[in-house]
């Protein structure tokens, strides 16, 4: 299976991305025309192979008009979100392109939203707005669409520290906007006292990252080195590969916690459920059993990772009437999930695919985004389930 492998022990950026992207393979040329196909003036980009600490790779300059660099310390055009739908929406390039594009935008506007307390109408883009975030952006969803990876894996980025100006003010490193763009991701910080990991490079990471990992097995076929401009103690570049992996199924270790309960109130169980999986228990549910005496009772089961032990047995012996639990490891066998887009007369939704050995052998929509459509629109959940017919 044909893998992208993000590195990014150095932080992600735009033009980092852009230039890691051609040292992979993905030809200059292609980059340059689509950015044409946005029609969009005042725009220079060009590549240049230079080194960091040693390492070989290209950097890629996107000059703006009038500018010098790709530097983020001068004035930049302002565009709102709805400006840059119709610039990306207006141009020739594959809807593929168009989507990817549009939805790093809108999570980079989502995100700087909620820091100024704000919507994605009233904000104003500053940096992410001007003309060389737009060509990162563009860029991005252009080389992976080149690529075609059957799946995209990153291992945590590196946020740096220290502070950064930007249009607000002085801010501290990673910047408000790459924190909240990264929620819930594991990431590193502290490496340098410089930003390192960008807004707009947390959203090409988000945004078409299908899995952060920290380790994994796969054969690297290719390697490429986007620099950045500074010199720093470590070597400033993102690196990416292009690998092949064969396994498509994720085996992880977990706990199983089992209680059997006969003498409690039902009614207390939901709160218990939700609190076990607001812990981080990965599963948890309940099964009829019959106890000794002939008594009915409840088997309540919970698998979670080791290091949430303590915290799971706590909650147990506290919320609920058991007097002792049973323990015991178990091998969690996930297969890979793929996610794609599909349109329907009653808007987009988006479809969950699960492979073995290659194949797809089960799909299903996503359950809320179908309650939503069937909710806007006054009719039926399986009304659309039978449009896409699941």
């Amino acid at each position: 299976m044909k893998t992208l492998i993000y590195d990014p022990f150095s932080g992600i950026s735009g033009d980092m991305h852009m230039g890691a992207m051609i040292d992979l393979g993905v030809p200059e040329e292609h980059i340059i025309e689509s950015l044409k196909a946005l029609n969009l003036p005042g725009w220079n980009v060009k590549f240049r192979r230079e080194k960091r600490s040693g390492i070989s790779g290209i950097r890629a300059l996107v000059q703006a008009e009038g500018e010098h660099s790709h530097e983020h310390d001068h004035p930049h055009e302002h565009r709102g979100l709805k400006e840059i739908t119709d610039i990306i929406d207006s141009s020739p390039l594959s809807d593929t392109v168009k989507e990817h594009s549009l939805r790093m935008f809108r999570l980079i506007a989502e995100a700087e939203a909620k820091v100024h307390g704000s919507t994605i109408d009233e904000v104003h883009f500053h940096e992410v707005g001007a003309v060389d975030s737009i060509v990162d952006i563009v860029a991005a969803a252009a080389a992976i669409e080149y690529l075609k990876p059957d799946r995209i894996l990153s291992f945590p980025p590196e946020l740096g520290g220290g502070f950064v100006n930007c249009a607000h003010g002085r801010i501290p490193v990673p910047a408000p906007a790459t924190v909240e763009i990264l929620k819930g991701t594991e990431c590193r910080r502290g490496a340098v006292d410089k930003e390192t990991t960008t807004p707009t490079g947390a959203a090409i990471l988000a945004t078409n990252v299908d899995e952060f990992i920290t380790t994994g097995s796969y054969t690297i076929m290719n390697t490429g080195y986007g620099l950045g401009r500074r010199e720093l103690p470590i070597p400033n570049a993102l690196r990416v590969y292009l690998a092949e992996t064969d396994e498509q199924t994720t085996v992880t270790e977990a706990l199983m916690i089992e209680c059997n309960i006969d003498d409690m109130n039902p009614e207390l169980y939901d709160p218990v459920i939700t609190k076990l999986l607001a812990t981080g228990a990965k599963e948890a549910y309940l099964t009829p059993v019959q106890m000794k005496k002939n008594r009915p009772g409840t088997a309540l089961t919970v698998m979670t990772t080791s290091d949430l032990r303590d915290e799971i047995l706590s909650l147990l012996f506290r919320e609920t009437t058991t007097g002792g639990v049973r323990e015991y490891p178990v091998r969690q066998t996930m297969l890979e999930r793929r996610f794609e887009s599909i349109e329907t007369s009653y808007g987009k939704l988006q479809l969950k695919k699960f492979y073995h050995k290659g194949k797809c052998v089960s799909c299903k929509p996503e359950y809320d985004q179908v309650r939503e459509l069937a909710a806007r629109h006054g009719v039926p959940m399986k009304q659309i389930y039978r449009e896409i017919r699941w």
